[in-house]
């Protein structure tokens, strides 16, 4: 079997609050454990717009009130195999940025066991992956210079 690279998307969910960016992260549980916004694999019958749509949905229960493109792209190489990624050795990812209203957040238990929201800052100190910490960083430019 020919192995490949999975197309996903990240996106980084915020809300504003008192006129600042507050930014949603998850704990991980599935594959590795730790601090990460969101991310998706796009299905076959679907536009990376819509995974990040359909995902913002299904793993925080929030709706998307915004979704951005951003060019900033790339991939990163699984660290072991998976069972649920069976013919993929990776995942590409696209960049984009969802803003939601602040709310309850419902979390997907299967892949993650809690969320917090918090500012830049402690976002920053959070994320474990250095191309999570600059995907923060573009959006969060992208925030205060529009």
């Amino acid at each position: 079997m020919k192995k490949k690279l999975r197309k996903g998307v990240f996106f980084v969910v915020y809300s504003v609050k008192n006129g600042n960016p507050i930014y949603l992260l998850l704990k991980r549980k599935v594959h590795w454990i730790g601090w990460e916004f969101p991310k998706a694999g796009v299905e076959k019958y679907e536009t990376k717009r819509h995974a990040v749509k359909r995902e913002t949905k299904e793993e925080t229960g929030l709706t998307p009130i915004k979704i951005k493109e951003y060019s900033y792209k790339g991939k990163y190489i699984y660290q072991k195999r998976f069972k649920d990624r069976i013919g993929y050795f990776g995942q590409t990812f696209s960049l984009y940025s969802a803003e939601v209203k602040y709310g309850k957040v419902r979390l997907d238990k299967k892949e993650h066991s809690d969320f917090i929201w918090v500012n830049y800052k402690n976002a920053l100190k959070k994320l474990t992956h250095k191309n999570q910490k600059k995907s923060l960083k573009i959006v969060k430019d992208y925030l205060q210079n529009n």
